[in-house]
């Protein structure tokens, strides 16, 4: 397993990290995701340690915090072993102030997390949202008071913009408050909008990438195709039933995979092997979040790492997944390109 340092940071983080996004299951979502229980989270954990992967991602959001307790009594007496990462910020409990990035909610959120996981501190805390009722400076200091207790490491965001990343970097700079080393967000083959905005501003700023979702809302896993009927029953049909989600055109989908397909019959490797090595050489990824819910699923996707897809096949895959960037990003490359260049 390769390490790699977190943004601008000391701290190395595998190339690949593990969702707990399916323990749990609770609910009409994360029952389609999956329904690991703690024996299961065990083993799970257990063939991860032994292929290098030592990282750990959760949220209280899954499985209404049963991802967490899974993942702390399936961790318990080898917490030294591993990375936990972990998120809060949307709605935790049914009281006025149980949702968001305030004071109020984010000492509790911590607080809760740490009892559920089992551990009296987390690696990398990350807002899962963010909050536009919280004045920015109340979120920050926040987090710095948890830091500075020990309570945190390192802190991060997921689905911010651009410009909530950056004025949070600029806040944290003027008061002296610990900074924002990674960005949790949605990366992939058919979902490459990150590199128009947060991937300039991640190199700039020295931020670190866990990409989640990392084949496109289970439409990467190979089991979708020209011409044959969609899988039933699955995240996927969920998101799709409910218009929530990305939403990808099938033709443009289509033809990302028909490249896939070329690339997997000359070197061996599956449709989501290739999605997930060519993110892993995109710039600013740390790591990428892959999920399973079982031992084949899992096994099969730790096969994404150690071999690189060459500089033909990556420029196979970039011109079939291109899309032309929303504005001011097309007008700045097709006028003033030399001065602007696209960040890879």
């Amino acid at each position: 397993m390769e390490y790699r340092l977190l943004g601008r940071s000391g701290f190395k983080v595998p190339a690949l990290s593990f969702g707990t996004g399916t323990f749990g299951g609770v609910g009409e979502f994360f029952g389609a995701w999956g329904k690991t229980d703690v024996a299961e989270a065990k083993r799970l954990i257990d063939i991860c340690l032994d292929a290098g992967l030592n990282m750990f991602d959760s949220a209280d959001g899954y499985s209404d915090g049963a991802a967490e307790s899974i993942l702390g009594e399936a961790i318990k007496g080898r917490r030294d072993k591993v990375i936990i990462s972990t998120k809060a910020t949307f709605r935790s409990g049914e009281g006025i102030n149980d949702i968001g990035s305030s004071r109020f909610h984010l000492l509790d959120a911590c607080d809760k997390a740490l009892q559920r996981l089992q551990t009296d501190y987390i690696d990398v805390f990350q807002l899962h949202n963010f909050d536009a009722m919280t004045p920015v400076e109340e979120t920050l200091s926040t987090l710095d008071e948890l830091v500075r207790a020990g309570k945190i490491r390192y802190i991060g965001v997921s689905n911010f913009s651009g410009w909530h990343l950056m004025k949070s970097l600029s806040v944290s700079e003027r008061y002296g408050w610990s900074r924002y080393v990674v960005n949790q967000a949605y990366y992939s083959l058919i979902g490459r909008e990150y590199e128009w905005e947060l991937m300039p501003l991640a190199i700039d700023q020295g931020i670190g990438t866990l990409v989640w979702s990392p084949l496109g809302w289970a439409r990467l896993t190979g089991k979708v195709r020209r011409n044959q009927p969609q899988p039933t029953q699955t995240r996927l049909q969920l998101q799709i039933a409910k218009d929530a989600g990305p939403q990808v055109a099938d033709e443009y989908l289509f033809n990302v995979i028909d490249a896939m397909d070329e690339i997997s019959r000359d070197i061996d490797k599956s449709i989501p092997q290739i999605a997930i090595n060519w993110l892993l050489q995109r710039p600013t990824v740390s790591s990428v979040i892959i999920g399973a819910r079982n031992e084949a699923q899992l096994k099969h996707n730790l096969g994404a790492v150690g071999w690189s897809l060459s500089p033909e096949h990556i420029a196979k895959l970039d011109e079939a997944s291109y899309v032309t960037p929303i504005y001011p990003y097309w007008h700045q490359r097709r006028t003033f390109s030399d001065r602007n260049p696209p960040p890879v």
